[in-house]
């Protein structure tokens, strides 16, 4: 499961799984986010609070959530990951290569200022 909330009148989404991924919940995101970019045209910011996460159910539910990514991050400027996973942390190093938003990790002790970094410009 994913839950989701919208900040600032869907500027930025924040996303926290719950449990492991399973491919439904990339549909379900889906039919949230498409709309809001079909009409914005992009989302500002996106945080993903990863402290609970727990991997995919199957390999199905592991190549919808790449496919998900793929199809969404060209309409996303900055990305915010939130976790004291030191594997996580290292990710935006990792998937710079492969998105064109700016990606930045944060301790879980920063989430407020994950948020602010998100909400500034540029």
């Amino acid at each position: 499961m994913i839950e989701h909330k919208w900040y600032q009148g869907h500027k930025i989404l924040e996303v926290r799984p719950k449990g492991k991924f399973a491919a439904e919940d990339f549909h379900q995101l889906a039919s949230q986010v498409d709309p809001v970019i079909r009409e914005q045209g992009r989302i500002e910011g996106l945080l993903i609070d990863a402290q609970d996460f727990a991997g995919w159910e199957n390999f199905v539910a592991m190549i919808t959530h790449f496919r998900f990514v793929h199809e969404h991050q060209k309409h996303i400027q900055k990305i915010a990951v939130v976790s004291d996973n030191p594997l996580l942390s290292f990710m935006p190093r990792l998937v710079c290569h492969f998105i064109s938003a700016e990606v930045r990790p944060f301790a879980v002790n920063e989430y407020s200022q994950a948020l602010e970094w998100l909400d500034n410009p540029g």
